[in-house]
């Protein structure tokens, strides 16, 4: 972020958090262990070392620290013996917090927010997810700008916003606030040419989306689906874009599957927004494949996770498979089964698996079959190009030739046969009877 602390690698924190029924995603010590433990992995992605940590139980937050001065200048004292660089707070902080806790223990402080958004700059690499990070990191700043102008204003040079008079604060939060709506102007566009592109996918493909919990192996199954090298690391957030690739082997109708950024609990919210803006894409999606680390202990929280976010999509009725990974990391796989029995139309497998993964390609296209519709055609031998589309498209189940054309017994999606252009071609039972007698 241009006008924070700027994160490094090899660098140390000292993690801090609590345990409070007054707040949201911290109310009991599971909650919050969960939740340190997912900030650790955050760092971790950073390459940032954890070199201590502190979970105070508060019945009541300070509003000013969240934690008291002598709590804070306990953990200072801790965080200075172990050589921290900064603290991190496992919440969003808002300016004055950060400014009054780094007053009392006289150490920079960072927030689980800032963590984040480091981490969606470096993994972001299409522009549309660059620009949404872009407008997250300035929609972060603008309330601290209070804390942060003097510095800010280095970084203004050349703007040509003078304003003879103006305070330097206001001046501030103009430039940022021009700033997200020249950003929001050009994600407008892409958005609209996305959604073009869209609509000619929709014309001839079918579509599955992988969503799930960050870290659960979705990227390492697209690859082994689609043969592709798309970047898959034991790290949370390694894909923040959407990732569109055929499948393979090739499926009449060619079918999509896109790979989503990964959901997380307890997502503060400034990154909200942003966060689901990345995730327009899964509305296209005919099938969702619910991706979930079967070795987690926290599985059923991250599914529960992931479809409160389908349902703020109002993505909540899409028809789902669940696809439990990661099964060589779980010691017994008997008692994993029976947690996971509840789960209809679920599949447990390992992306390292080469019989797991060629397995569930083969059910991933079944389904599709399973609601193809069965049509009978009559082509005249002219039509070229009818007779492509029928081989692209559809899947054959019989090919006859006749004295003026072919006649093919076909399997194709209901809302694709309308749109190919090959409807006009269908016979009906007693045509066919007639072309056979």
């Amino acid at each position: 972020m241009e006008s924070t602390y700027k994160i490094q690698n090899n660098e140390n924190a000292y993690i801090v958090s609590v345990v409070s029924d007054k707040f949201k995603g911290h109310e009991t010590k599971e909650e919050s262990d969960r939740s340190f433990n997912e900030l650790k992995e955050l760092l971790r992605t950073l390459e940032v070392n954890c070199i201590g940590e502190a979970i105070q139980n508060k019945k009541k937050l300070e509003s000013s620290t969240i934690l008291g001065s002598g709590k804070l200048e306990e953990i200072s004292r801790e965080a200075k013996a172990s050589e921290a660089d900064y603290l991190v707070f496992d919440f969003e902080l808002t300016a004055s917090q950060i400014r009054n806790i780094s007053k009392i223990t006289k150490l920079k402080v960072l927030d689980r927010c800032q963590i984040i958004l480091e981490i969606f700059s470096l993994h972001a690499r299409s522009k549309e997810a660059k620009i949404q990070i872009e407008i997250s990191k300035l929609k972060y700043l603008l309330p601290r700008l209070t804390s942060l102008w003097t510095h800010f204003s280095k970084q203004k040079g050349g703007i040509g916003l003078k304003g003879e008079g103006e305070q330097q604060l206001e001046l501030d939060r103009r430039i940022v606030r021009r700033r997200i709506q020249t950003y929001e102007k050009q994600l407008k566009d892409l958005i609209i040419s996305r959604n073009e592109r869209k609509k000619k996918r929709s014309k001839s493909t079918l579509t599955a989306a992988l969503v799930g919990y960050t870290n659960a192996g979705k990227s390492s199954i697209l690859n082994n689906l689609c043969q592709t090298d798309n970047l898959s690391e034991n790290k949370l957030f390694a894909t923040v874009d959407s990732t569109f690739r055929t499948l393979t082997p090739d499926t009449k109708p060619p079918l999509i599957l896109i790979d989503t950024v990964g959901f997380l609990s307890n997502l503060p919210n400034t990154l909200i927004e942003g966060f689901k803006t990345t995730l327009e894409s899964i509305e296209e999606a005919d099938l969702l494949l619910m991706v979930i680390d079967l070795s987690d202990p926290h599985l059923e929280k991250h599914i529960e996770t992931t479809e409160e976010v389908l349902k703020e999509l109002d993505l909540g009725h899409k028809e789902k498979i669940y696809i439990f990974n990661k099964k060589d990391k779980v010691e017994n796989i008997l008692k994993a089964k029976v947690k996971i029995s509840k789960y209809n139309k679920s599949f447990i497998i390992s992306s390292l698996d080469t019989d797991d993964m060629k397995d569930l390609r083969r059910n991933i296209i079944e389904y599709f079959l399973e609601k193809q519709n069965h049509h009978d055609l009559f082509v005249p031998y002219s039509l070229g190009n009818v007779h492509s589309k029928i081989e692209k498209f559809t899947n054959i189940e019989k090919r006859t030739n006749h004295e003026n054309g072919i006649y093919y017994r076909i399997r194709t999606p209901e809302h694709l046969y309308d749109k190919i252009g090959i409807k006009e071609y269908s016979l009906s039972p007693e045509e066919k009877e007639k072309l056979f007698t």
